[in-house]
This record gives structure tokens, sequence and C-alpha cells, in this order.
């Protein structure tokens, strides 16, 4: 570890540096693509690909070109083309995670175009299939549904965990978001982690509880068809809060079966899912596809109080294609859910006696929430293969929350306990413009996207409560928030080997809010605005058909909270992030697959809203620097094993000697395992986490414990039922899951204390399902 972390220091001041000369190269290619003529090129072989049971378009399968070294990829509508090809006979392997590889000969003719159409089985994943090549960045940063199947979760929001390097805490119940924790970020809710799920947004700008609040368990997991994810602020259509990453949820287009799922495990685990396609045989035969799904959840949880976890969804989508040229989608959702916590309890607590480590000292902990989303988007295919996008979306919002996080430090009659609660609308739009033409010879991809975001945040709450009975107001107000946006990207593929990727996105934002509880210090309304631009830089080099290295440059944000943009000594509002990733991905053989990154992290000076608080404060300048490692190999054509591995190196910048650390910010995690897949039968899975010790605050006085947890799934399909088992913390590990440094006192103490304050992780959970087909 510590000769990780003499090299990194070696390479730093010249990878920074850099950085600044990529930013500006990167504004010079946008000007050259723009200034120089582009023509259309002309079309050799041009593809659609379809699921055989569903028959709908695979968006993202890869095709490889054979015995030569061209890769595409298919877009939305399943189609992908090759351009510029001498005549003669071509053969074409066709492939997507989690179907069966095919493969189709071709016959190219000057004359017109090859039509290729092609119905790809549902299959295992084979690594043979994976590319490398300059014109796939990112092969397997796709969690695709197949994964999903065979990792033990418990809510749609688990699913971040499969992103390498990602860690997750729970600490307020199984109702309220989870903590996250990414690239030595303690993202909290999501302050740095910009998340999707079909195009809607999920992070909530000016949260109630903190800012970047985000929800995932609207989403049903079974609907959930794959997760797109990346890592740094290098995406031009990914703006607010894609600083450490970004992950977007795609739900299924159609349903290949009908299902019911029930499920029962632990602690008074009880699950129902209900999935049913709307329309017949002849329907989906003309590319017209609509389901219905339900969830309900109860769970009275691990803890010695009953959290009483109620969760309903309801989801609804359709997908028409016309004339194979234009998709609509639709979607209508609805989510409620209840709890009580046990909160975060004071080692001291347990120590002593007075509680056990599954105990609770404030027993009204808990809340409620809902979400109600619907959004329409229309995709139409122009002339010369140009894509035009539109979506709207509309998202209803509620969230009420009670928390005690110091329990009786600041009042000892009525103990600390505050309510957080909102109601929130969100209107959107988003449009895009994609095409590939032919510059010097050469593919040129083209991107151009608009959109706006808009936030009336009603009621927005912060109260002293006890037993969530009202006593004191602290905060009330109105928040309006607007995000106009506009990103312009191009591609352009010099060679099969070397592709450039230069972009540039820009931000407007306005800030409004209306304090309902004037003060003198705070006037009654506050208005602000600002704006940010944010140039990108990657390029992708092939050595081989075996190697690629590829350098990621850019520079992203993430917004602050309302309430502090509109102050008038408010400066960083908008802090800038500047991040390089210097990457290879290895192919040696046809059965591994190994990535690895060095990467780097600057996070400008920011002003922090403290929900939980109403207060405000300074955190400064950060630095970042890691190592990412990841590995995949197939044992078998069933055997599966992964490895991921990632350290980082968080500091705060411009402090005091030795109070640097960045409280919680992880430097040592690692997953993996391995996955057995048979045919038809039987499916299994082994897996690890593991988080190492890290500080839990500025001078490291106090460590937050790591963990390593095992957990495992295995599965049995006969004719139409599946039965499935799956366990978590196989080992029954003492571990705690969310740690915090906290002064805090209990009820008789004389004052308080400052001490790591903890939720303990589960035990031993194991949970059966069965699934009818049909």
């Amino acid at each position: 570890m510590q000769d990780f972390y003499i090299i990194i220091a070696l390479l730093k001041a010249r990878k920074y540096r850099l950085t600044n000369i990529f930013l500006k190269i990167s504004l010079c290619c946008l000007f050259v693509c723009f200034t120089l003529s582009a023509t259309a090129h002309k079309i050799s072989i041009k593809g659609v690909v379809y699921g055989k049971n569903t028959n709908t378009p695979l968006s993202g399968a890869t095709v490889k070109l054979l015995h030569t070294p061209k890769v595409s990829t298919t877009d939305n509508f399943g189609v992908y083309i090759f351009t510029d090809l001498a005549d003669g006979p071509y053969e074409l392997q066709i492939s997507y995670l989690g179907y069966e590889q095919s493969r189709a000969s071709v016959e190219v003719n000057q004359a017109a175009p090859a039509k290729v159409v092609t119905h790809l089985a549902t299959g295992n994943l084979q690594l043979s299939e994976v590319a490398v090549s300059a014109a796939q960045d990112k092969p397997l940063n796709i969690i695709s549904a197949v994964d999903l199947q065979m990792r033990p979760i418990q809510n749609s929001q688990e699913i971040l965990r499969f992103i390498p390097g990602l860690v997750m805490a729970q600490h307020a119940g199984g109702g309220k978001a989870e903590q996250i924790f990414l690239r030595g970020f303690d993202i909290d809710h999501g302050t740095d982690i910009n998340l999707t799920a079909d195009g809607m947004p999920v992070n909530m700008v000016s949260h109630a509880h903190g800012q970047g609040y985000s929800d995932l368990h609207f989403l049903i997991p079974e609907t959930i068809q794959a997760v797109d994810f990346g890592k740094g602020p290098y995406q031009a259509n990914k703006g607010n809060f894609a600083t450490a990453g970004y992950a977007d949820f795609r739900t299924r287009t159609a349903l290949d079966r009908n299902s019911i799922k029930l499920e029962a495990g632990r602690f008074d685990n009880y699950r129902a899912v209900g999935m049913f396609n709307l329309l017949g045989p002849a329907a989906r035969q003309n590319h017209q596809n609509a389901y219905v799904a339900a969830e309900y959840l109860f769970s009275n949880g691990y803890f010695d109080l009953p959290q009483n976890l109620d969760r309903l969804n309801i989801f609804g989508r359709y997908q028409g294609i016309i004339n194979d040229k234009t998709i609509i989608n639709a979607s209508l959702s609805a989510f409620r859910s209840n709890w009580g916590a046990s909160g975060q309890i004071p080692e001291r607590a347990v120590s002593q006696g007075l509680i056990s480590r599954f105990g609770a000292i404030d027993s009204s902990e808990g809340g409620n929430t809902a979400r109600y989303n619907a959004t329409i988007s229309l995709e139409k295919m122009l002339a010369h293969e140009a894509v035009l996008k539109n979506q709207v979306y509309l998202i209803k919002y509620d969230f009420n929350l009670y928390s005690n996080f110091t329990l009786f430090l600041n009042d000892p009659v009525n103990g600390d306990e505050i309510r957080q609660r909102e109601n929130r609308t969100i209107y959107g739009y988003q449009g895009s413009y994609e095409k590939e033409l032919t510059l010097l010879g050469k593919p040129l991809r083209s991107d151009i996207g608009i959109g706006l975001r808009y936030d009336d945040v009603n009621g927005s709450e912060l109260s002293r409560t006890r037993n969530r009975a009202f006593v004191a107001p602290a905060q009330l107000g109105n928040t309006n928030e607007a995000n106009a946006f506009a990103y312009w990207s191009e591609t352009w593929e010099l060679s099969p080997r070397l592709s450039v990727n230069a972009a540039l996105r820009f931000d407007q934002f306005y800030f409004k809010y209306r304090n309902l509880l004037p003060t003198d210090t705070l006037a009654a309304v506050l208005k602000a605005k600002r704006n940010r631009l944010s140039p990108k830089l990657n390029i992708s080099y092939a050595l081989s058909p075996t190697v690629q290295v590829y350098l990621n440059t850019g520079q992203g944000f993430h917004s602050n909270d309302t309430r502090v943009s509109v102050l008038p000594n408010a400066r960083e509002i908008l802090p800038k992030a500047t991040g390089t990733d210097l990457g290879v991905t290895l192919k040696p053989t046809n059965r591994l697959f190994v990535n690895a990154a060095l990467w780097f992290l600057d996070l400008e000076q920011e002003l922090v809203y403290v929900g939980d608080e109403g207060i405000v404060e300074p955190s400064g300048k950060t630095r970042r620097y890691g190592l990412d490692f990841s590995a995949r190999y197939q044992f078998t054509d069933n055997l599966f094993g992964d490895a991921d591995v990632n350290l980082a190196k968080p500091r705060a910048r411009d402090t005091e000697a030795g109070a640097y650390y960045i409280p919680l910010a992880p430097t040592a995690t690692s997953t993996g395992g391995f996955t057995y897949q048979s045919p038809n039968k039987f499916r299994g899975s082994l897996r690890y986490r593991y988080v190492g010790d890290r500080s839990a605050n500025e001078d490291y006085s106090l460590t937050a414990d790591g963990y390593f947890l095992l957990d495992a799934v295995a599965a049995y399909t006969f004719k139409k039922l599946e039965f499935k088992l799956s366990a978590e913390n196989l080992l029954n590990q003492e571990w705690k899951e969310a740690q915090f440094e906290t002064e805090s006192r209990l009820r008789g103490e004389a004052e308080g204390l400052t001490e790591i304050n903890f939720t303990p992780g589960t035990p031993f959970f194991i949970k059966a399902g069965i699934t009818y087909n049909f």
C-alpha cells in the first residue's frame, strides 16, 4: 500500500499539469470539428438486433466484423452500421450481455447497403464475446439483468453496490436512502454521484435532508434491464453531481413472460412481486409492448425495535416502434413507504449495557416518503441515420423524516429529535441530436443535447420534535431551482485503433428561496444565478486486439443547496471538479478480462448546507487520487470469477498538519466472488465484500472500523418454477454498517461525549423465494 502511494505521488504533479493541457486541447478539437467540412459516409452494412422473445431492439449489442479491426455498437433502435467497405463477403459476430452469441454472413456490394436482421436468444455471459477496441471505451461498464439475478439484494438501491469500489450504508431504517461512498468520497446520500432512471433524475437538489439526496427504492429490482455506470467527470451528458461518477438505471422495455414471485426471510421479511404483459403476441410481432409490475414489501428488520417497513411499488411501461423509424416510450409509476428506525447509537450505550447492539435510544425515529413519476420520450430516425430524441417528465415527491443524532445534547428534557419535511414537484425536458458523418475520411459522431429541470419545493422544513410531536420551528421555506443545460460532444475515429472524444457542457442555474420564518439576518426572498462551463477530452487507443489504453480528462461540478447559493457571501456554489483517468484494458486470453486505472480528482472550495442542523459549513479544497483494478475470468463455460480492488488517498488541502483526513472516506475496498450458471437448471454465487479501516474524523483520532462479509445465492429452475435461496453475512460477523464521529449525550449524563455512533450491520440473514413464470 505504501509503495502504491509513493508511485502515485510521483505522478501526481505531472498528471495535474496534463489535465489542464488536455482541457485546452478539447476546446481546440471542438472548434476544428465545427469548422472543417463533414460529409455523409457511405454505408456498406446496416443491421438491426432484436431480442428473440420480446422482439424489441437491443441497445448496446456488440457487432464485430471478423478478420478486421472494426467493431460497432447498436443504438436505441438496435441498429449498427459499417461504412466504406470493399466489395466482397464478410462475417459478423453479434453478442450482447445475457444473450447467446450469433453469427451472420453478408455480401457487400456498392450498389446498395447489405441489410442484416438478427434475433438473439437469452443465455449466459461469455467473456469471449467482449471486445477490446477504441470504439468501446467501457466494454464491461454495464450491470445486466443476469448480474442482478445472482446477487443477494433487498432493493434497487443496493444494486449500486455492483459498481466496483462503491460502498453503501443504511443508518435510518430500510425506508431512507442509503449513504454512498466512492473514490475517496463520503457522498452522503448523493452529493457526488449522478443517478438517473430512464432519463429521469434521482438526485434531489436542495433537499430537506441533504443536497443530492437519492432514493432509488421506487424502482422494482425485477424491472431493471441494465445499469450503465462510469467514474469521474468525463461524460458530456452527465451534469450536476457527476464528479465521482454516475449510474444510469434502465428498466425493461418488454417482458419475455409473466411472473409471480413470493419471498420470505428472517426478521419477518416478506415480499411479493407480480409482472404481467398487457398486450398479446400479435402486438409483439408489430413491436408493441406494454407491461405492469407491482411490488409489496414488509419487514421488521433485525433491530430490537421492529421497524415495520412497509413499501408498495407499482410500475407500468409501454414501448411502440413505428415503421422502424420512431420509438415511443412511456411509463407511469407510484411508490410509497413507511418505516421506523433505531438510528445511530453511541458505543458507550452498548458497552455500559444500557442497550444491545440492535437497541435504540429514541424509539420514535423513522418516516414516510412517496414518489410518483410520469415520462414519455420520442426517438425519431431522420435522414442519413441521424437520431432526434425528446423526453419530458413530471415527478411528484413527498418526504417526512424523524431523526435524533445527538440524543439529549441540546435539549436534556425533550431530546434532540428533528423533523425534516418537504413536498416537491419536478418538471423536466431533455433532447438530443445524434448523427454520424465523415470528417477527412474518418467517422465523426456528433451528439448535441439541451435540457431544463425545474424543482418547485414547498414547505421545506426543519423542526424540533419529541416523539414525532412538534416542539419548535428551526427553518421553513419554499425553494425554486432551475437548471438549464446544453452540451456538444464530438467523437472522431481517426483509425480503427484511435478514437478521440472532445466535449463541452454548459449549465445555468437559477435559485430562489422564500423564507417563511423571516429574521433580521435573513430576508424573506433571496435570489441568485450561477453558471458552469465543463470541458471534456477522452482518448482511447487500441495497441492491439487485446490491449487498449485510454486517457480521460475533464471537469464537472456539483451544485450546493439553494439556501446556501442565495446568501450574499456565497462564492463557489458550483464547485468545480477536475479529474483525470489513465487506464488500460487487457484481454490476454478469451477467458480473461482486466481493467486498471490510475485516477486523480481535485474539488474546489465549497459551502455545504447541513440539513440536520440548518447551518452552513465550509469544507475547503480536496484532492483525491488512487487505483482501480478489476478482473473477470471464465474458468469454464459455466463458472466465472471476478475481483475488484479499489485504493484511494483522499486529503483535504490547505489545512493544518495532521488534520487533512476526510472523515469516513474509504481508502481500500474490494469485492469479488464466484458465479456458476448452468444452461437451464442450477445457478449459484459466493461473493465477498471488504472495506478497510478508515478515519472517522479530520485528525484520525477516531477510526471507522472496516469489515469483511460473505454472501451467497443459489437458484434452481424446474419447468415453470424457480426456487431461490439467498444469504447475507454467512459468517455472522458483528460489523458496523454506518459510523460517525458524533457528540451525543445520554439521558442523565452531565455533558456530551464525542465518540463513534453507529448503526449495526445485518447479522446472518437468509431469504427463500419461489417464482412462477407463465
